[in-house]
């Protein structure tokens, strides 16, 4: 479970920071992104079109559900909080980007609002 739980975020977060470069994505724009293969990414955006995270229009081109948009922005707001607070722990840039990609698929929202808090009061310093 948590392990598709994982694979269906990462695909939320590849649409949404693919949709900020440019507004139409497609199944081969994730699969190039993520490195995973056209069948596998195809297989993943049917499974969110049944969630109703995204619907896929005539010309293939994915967009979000309000659902399935609040759910990438907040998979995306725990990226970027994670980062900055491993960066600001002293990991380097790369490591912490690594590290916060992986954490943010297992973090519980308690933890998360805990990190999230922590994070503005060191950002105000």
């Amino acid at each position: 479970m948590v392990k598709y739980q994982e694979s269906e975020e990462m695909y939320l977060e590849t649409i949404l920071l693919l949709k900020q470069k440019s507004a139409n994505v497609h199944a081969i724009n994730v699969a190039e992104e993520l490195g995973y293969s056209k069948p596998s990414v195809s297989r993943g955006m049917g499974l969110l079109v049944n969630k109703g995270y995204i619907t896929i229009g005539q010309g293939g081109e994915i967009n979000f559900t309000p659902q399935g948009k609040a759910k990438a922005e907040s998979i995306y707001e725990r990226h970027t909080v994670i980062t900055k607070l491993l960066e600001y722990a002293g990991a380097s840039r790369e490591t912490a980007e690594e590290n916060a990609c992986r954490i943010e698929h297992v973090i519980t929202e308690e933890l998360f609002d805990v990190l999230k808090n922590f994070a503005k009061t060191v950002s105000s310093r």
